[in-house]
């Protein structure tokens, strides 16, 4: 008997096919693929690696590349649709010859959607309707005792509705991207005088409408002022920090009446509070999670993340890192692991503390995932040094996993009351009495220990500085990578799988720019077009229901050409309303993109007549420079505002505190810098300016020359 035993990659067919073989592993190749032919227990193997999808979907007939709509498609062998994918032609073809060779089959590709759809697309089209007899191999790390007890345990058939649900995923996925894709590309160039490439799709546009929507509330806020204490008590022999009662006080005057009231004075104790709290181990990592640490911890963006677990599964050091699961079940072996694991140096000593106890149980959280554990160490240890990264991830990996298994930590807090006439300052104290898992978890846990001095009721306390700090209200914190992957995760749009790399598309596209993503004039352009014309694309709400059905299609309850023709039906008549209304968002798009190309000269406050951009534009005529509104709203607002003229400009980060217009500062070689705020100049010099909303661009700039 032969079984041909499809793999997803090179690495995890060699590291199968090692861990079933009988003999000594030896590789043959066919057209340029790696395959081993191997025993076991008597039984004749191949083992085939694939390279990730070798099917993938294509227009069922030719079309200009930027015609739409497409409603009609079929799967296709890869490299008949992209181009580059010529090897894939040759793979496909050593894989058909070999399962000529078989009577039985077996999709051994990972075990999630992906693999499911995989393993089935090439039993399928490349071994001639292998996918009906075929077997199911279900694993969650690549070491060779859970590799030969998989084999040993196959299912009888393919998981059929999760591969459905994978097909139906990347179908609705296609028709969607293609069709938004090609409206706006086409759009942008017919009425535009260069060459763009604008995406969209199902999951891509509601998360870029997050970024967007955050960014008009950042350009919509309104600082407002206010004032803190700071205060510095003299404890023992040192200046300690205090917090004054109040945290935020709303006008100076009472602030100056707190400083007047209680510098240079002394106040009673009146309180001694102490609490003790008990923290609880973190859960084991899910993808989530771990993306969420490595960012915070390491600054490694979670596509980075995902790439790395990947490598660490293909070499059996990890389990397998896509997975939702915060649950570490019995049957991975907690004492086993953690025996390997002290065999490292690094691990020994905890791990024997560990291992010192009667039993051993896991912190769990509360997700599931019905086909992989949380992600942990295998304890087998890897071949070749890591990388840095790598190495970090991979400790991190470890001590979590350790952290998980160890008590609750116990901490004190203290809070001291001075109180001077009717005013109350607090001194706050921290530290730790029982690290219980934090000892594990160390460096990544990180918590300020913070010992007070002795104390007692009615002691004087001197307060030595007290003054009052002028502050503003911030607006919302724009998202960073592992801050958009929770929100996605948590609106249930997207996929663990999927997340990382949408996020790392709108980058590329160039719709969001730095750590801390702020969206740019293209990506504000397509929302907002979006909105106007289909705003079902953008709608959260839509998205999360084809992501429920799609779960229902794993479950068997719903079809998969239910799902995709109710999709298609839901787009049609928006992609009708784009092919109507072509020019008017081509020209909407267009001045997106050329705005984008002066994307460091935007100002964060819109337009105070139209709520457009502005921005610092110079005068061909004149040569002198002001400020303009892109008048993306309305086409038709011509407001300007004027600048200095001499001098370096420079947009600064900072809100008038009189009217919360972005302020510039003027800088030279000669003179001294200084900040100006031209909306106050235009309503103190030429008061109904403002309110007009125009300020003649030749004479506003003259006027602020004049000032200046």
């Amino acid at each position: 008997m032969t079984t041909l035993l499809i793999c997803e990659k090179p690495d995890a067919a060699k590291r199968i096919a090692e861990a079933l073989s009988d003999e000594k592993l030896n590789s043959q190749t066919r057209h340029g693929m790696p395959y081993y032919n191997i025993v076991h227990s008597n039984e004749r193997l191949i083992v085939c690696p694939a390279l990730g999808h070798l099917y993938s979907i294509g227009a069922r007939n030719k079309s200009k590349a930027n015609s739409y709509p497409v409603w009609n498609f079929e799967w296709k062998p890869k490299h008949l649709i992209e181009r580059g994918q010529k090897r894939i032609e040759y793979w496909i073809k050593a894989i058909s010859e070999l399962s000529k060779q078989a009577e039985e089959f077996v999709n051994g590709c990972d075990y999630d959607v992906e693999g499911s759809l995989i393993g089935y697309m090439i039993l399928k089209h490349a071994c001639d309707g292998a996918d009906s007899k075929a077997r199911r191999m279900k694993f969650s790390t690549l070491t060779k005792n859970e590799l030969r007890s998989a084999y040993s345990n196959l299912a009888s058939s393919l998981d059929f509705n999760v591969a459905s649900a994978g097909m139906c995923r990347h179908e609705v996925d296609w028709i969607y991207g293609i069709n938004l894709s090609r409206a706006l590309t086409a759009s942008a160039n017919r009425y535009g005088g260069g060459y763009f490439t604008l995406s969209t799709g199902r999951v891509q546009g509601p998360t870029l409408g997050f970024i967007v929507q955050r960014e008009k509330e950042i350009q919509k806020f309104i600082p407002l002022p206010y004032w803190t204490i700071d205060a510095r008590a003299e404890l023992g022999g040192k200046e300690i920090p205090t917090e004054y009662s109040i945290q935020r006080i709303l006008n100076l005057g009472s602030a100056k009446r707190v400083v007047n009231d209680c510098l240079g004075k002394s106040g009673t104790v009146t309180d001694l509070k102490t609490a003790e709290a008990r923290l609880d181990p973190p859960h084991p990592f899910d993808l989530s999670n771990l993306q969420s640490e490595t960012y915070r911890l390491f600054g490694i963006s979670p596509r980075e993340t995902l790439a790395i677990s990947e490598r660490l599964y293909l070499d059996a050091i990890i389990s397998y890192p896509r997975t939702s699961s915060q649950k570490l079940p019995p049957s991975i072996g907690y004492r086993e692991t953690l025996t390997a694991l002290a065999r490292s140096s690094s691990y020994t000593r905890k791990c024997r503390k560990l291992l010192a106890s009667a039993t051993l149980k896991p912190f769990e959280g509360q997700r599931t995932d019905p086909a992989h554990p949380a992600i942990y160490p295998t304890g087998t240890i890897s071949r070749a040094k890591l990388d840095g990264r790598s190495q970090r991830i991979f400790d991190l990996i470890v001590k979590r996993f350790m952290a998980t298994f160890a008590p609750p930590a116990k901490r004190r807090s203290d809070r001291v009351t001075i109180s001077i006439q009717n005013h109350s300052f607090y001194i706050r104290g921290s530290r730790t009495i029982d690290p219980g898992w934090i000892e594990y978890y160390t460096p990544y846990a990180r918590f300020e220990e913070i010992e007070l001095p002795p104390v007692s009721l009615g002691q004087n306390v001197l307060l030595k500085r007290v003054s009052a700090i002028h502050r503003f209200t911030q607006p919302p914190p724009r998202y960073n990578p592992s801050s958009l992957l929770r929100l996605m995760e948590e609106q249930r749009i997207g996929t663990k799988a999927t997340r990382a790399e949408i996020v790392e598309t709108l980058f590329r596209r160039g719709y969001v720019k730095d750590e801390r993503i702020m969206a740019s004039e293209i990506a504000f352009g397509i929302i907002d077009l979006m909105l106007e014309y289909c705003p079902r694309i953008v709608d959260v709400s839509f998205t999360r229901e084809l992501e429920d059905k799609m779960e229902q299609i794993e479950t068997g309850t719903i079809g998969r050409e239910q799902v995709v023709k109710e999709a298609v039906e839901a787009l049609k008549p928006a992609i009708e309303e784009l092919k109507a209304n072509e020019a008017s968002f081509g020209k909407w798009l267009n001045r997106s993109i050329r705005l984008a190309a002066i994307s460091d000269n935007m100002l964060s406050t819109p337009c105070p007549r139209c709520g457009s951009r502005l921005y610092v534009q110079k005068s061909k005529t004149t040569g002198k420079r002001f400020i303009a509104c892109s008048g993306t709203n309305t086409f038709a607002c011509k407001l300007t505002l004027p600048l200095p003229q001499l001098g370096r400009l420079t947009l600064i980060d900072k809100k008038c505190p009189k009217c919360s217009f972005q302020m510039v500062r003027i800088s030279g070689r000669n003179a001294k810098s200084f900040e100006s705020c031209s909306m106050c100049y235009v309503t103190n010099q030429y008061p109904g300016d403002r309110e007009r909303g125009t300020s003649p661009e030749g004479q506003s700039s003259t006027r602020a020359s004049d000032k200046t």
